[in-house]
């Protein structure tokens, strides 16, 4: 397992089974972590998603430790260059992002906290979904630029507690997480961030986006007070 340090905790290269997927993911685990986030890529992106990598940060910065994983092996990814099919298989990453948080909690360092799901694009789907079809275990879930709608007819079945994000400039995503938002029936919040495109990329954006996913998860993830 190899090691290298980040500016808040040390990040380690893991290696995550999922059914008969092996996964490669990068873990950080501040010290006296409130909760872990799982996080989801968009289509045609990575673990290495400077965008997800620049909200992980920012969320370890708030103690939260943070699991960012490549959904796809590396052969897989190779096929889906060509074919572009896989990254859309809805299922097929909702059911790799519930084994992943299967041996989140199973591990030493990260079995006692609750899990929450962070998507982008069609990640925010899949975090959907397997928040839908595994309600007992996921405690959160931010969506940043997502394709909700493409969980179809799960979304009213999502109990954990649901921010949608949006670029106030990605018209066509804002009206697809209005209506995705009308059928969730969770505890649920819609915040457009003014100026921003789908990929926010803006000044200051994604410092926006993480503050809002920091609140929320921050807020859902916490122990429960005795």
């Amino acid at each position: 397992m190899t090691q290298v340090q980040t500016e808040t905790a040390e990040e380690r290269l893991v290696h995550v089974q999922a059914g008969i997927a092996t996964l490669t993911g990068d873990l950080v685990v501040p010290e006296g972590a409130s909760g872990v986030v799982l996080f989801a890529h968009g289509s045609g992106s990575s673990r290495l998603s400077p965008r997800n990598r620049a909200v992980g940060r920012r969320l370890s910065d708030r103690g939260l430790a943070t699991l960012l994983i490549d959904l796809l092996t590396p052969e897989e990814e190779r096929v889906d260059i060509e074919t572009a099919h896989l990254r859309f298989d809805i299922g097929l990453l909702a059911d790799r992002l519930a084994g992943a948080k299967d041996w989140l909690a199973e591990q030493p360092a990260t079995r006692d906290l609750r899990i929450g799901y962070f998507g982008a694009s069609t990640g925010a789907a899949a975090a959907l979904v397997a928040a839908a079809l595994h309600p007992k275990s996921i405690g959160a879930v931010v969506s940043r630029g997502g394709r909700p709608d493409l969980a179809g007819n799960l979304l009213p079945r999502v109990q954990a507690p649901t921010l949608l994000i949006v670029g106030g400039e990605d018209l066509a995503v804002i009206e697809m997480n209005r209506d995705a938002f009308a059928q969730l029936t969770c505890r649920k919040k819609l915040e457009i961030v003014p100026g921003a495109t789908h990929l926010f990329e803006e000044p200051g954006a994604l410092e926006t986006v993480g503050r809002l996913a920091g609140d929320w998860l921050v807020e859902h993830l916490a122990p429960p007070k005795r």
